[in-house]
């Protein structure tokens, strides 16, 4: 069974791409390469990160913070799993400051790895992309971007291109000189020639929408 590296070659990525996609090329030349996330070497715990994932959803990240370290000291735990959540009913976790559908989110995943349905890191590495995902989706408050974040940046998987991202849509938009963000089936055929690093396009896309919101607000600076 073939197992999957994590992390790529981010100078072989640069290249690739530059090549084969000359509009992106300009800007990735602009900005510059992006190095390697150091957290593709890092071992990290499938649970915990969903299960952390679930109390950052739709919150500052000072917010959320808070709210987990609440959670950890009243589980006596900073390791969020099916055991330690179960140290907490409904009522405290609400105390912590966690949402009702939050709390639900939780105790679904919980539920899950209490039945050997969410895959370890080593069983991860087997798996391909959208097995992945197929197999997190069901989880209650986990969708498809959330297991893309985790592909793209802790498991380092090459050729993730999260087309309903808002960022990436705009990023591919100032790239074509387009009037309109491109829809997500359209960018998936757009992606087509950014394989096998649809990761790294993704990272400029990021960093180009970045941009052009920068150059944006300073126009509206200036005309103050």
């Amino acid at each position: 069974m073939p197992r999957y590296a994590r992390g790529f070659d981010t100078d072989a990525a640069f290249a690739h791409l530059a090549k084969r996609d000359r509009k992106l090329g300009t800007w990735m030349k602009r900005i510059g390469p992006i190095e390697a996330d150091p957290r593709w070497r890092k071992p990290f715990d499938p649970v915990d990160a969903l299960a952390r994932a679930i109390l950052y959803q739709q919150l500052s990240g000072k917010a959320a913070a808070t709210i987990v370290g609440r959670v950890e000291t009243a589980i006596g735990s900073d390791r969020l799993h099916f055991d330690t959540l179960g140290r907490i009913d409904d009522a405290a976790l609400r105390a912590c400051g966690v949402s009702g559908n939050k709390t639900l989110a939780l105790r679904d995943l919980a539920l899950r790895e209490a039945r050997g349905e969410i895959p370890t890191l080593r069983q991860m590495s087997t798996m391909e992309p959208d097995a992945i995902v197929s197999t997190l989706v069901p989880i209650r408050g986990i969708g498809r971007w959330t297991v893309e974040m985790m592909l793209m940046f802790r498991l380092g998987r090459a050729d993730i291109l999260p087309v309903d991202d808002l960022g990436i849509r705009k990023g591919a938009q100032r790239v074509d000189r387009h009037e309109a963000m491109p829809a997500p089936k359209a960018l998936i055929e757009r992606g087509e020639r950014w394989g096998p690093y649809r990761t790294y396009a993704s990272l400029y896309l990021w960093r180009i929408a970045d941009f052009a919101e920068q150059k944006k607000a300073a126009t509206k600076r200036s005309q103050d």
